[in-house]
């Protein structure tokens, strides 16, 4: 996926609050009114990225949490955080060496 790697750091808005409903979590965006919903899995990146900024991390708690392929863990952590990024609910930023 290009634009983000997994070396990215993930940083969640303040300008976004989110509430857990059952096994998803809805964003609510404070600038803009409009709400986003993820599905559990979704849900769980979102939680994870509360702990911690680092995608890579996150990206390795969720492959052991998961009964995935890495690559398609990774597909789907990037497709879904750049989507993140375009509704402005994250800002990432590449990881300083």
């Amino acid at each position: 996926m290009a634009g983000i790697a997994l070396t990215a750091r993930v940083t969640i808005s303040d300008r976004v609050v989110h509430q857990r409903v059952d096994e998803e979590v809805v964003l609510l965006n404070l600038d803009t009114g409009v709400y986003h919903g993820l599905g559990p899995t979704g849900a769980r990146l979102w939680e994870l990225l509360l702990e911690d900024e680092s995608l890579q991390r996150v990206f390795e708690r969720m492959l052991t949490e998961y009964d995935v392929g890495a690559g398609q863990l990774q597909d789907d952590i990037l497709r879904l955080v750049q989507e993140l990024e375009t509704h402005n609910l994250v800002t990432v930023a590449a990881q300083s060496t």
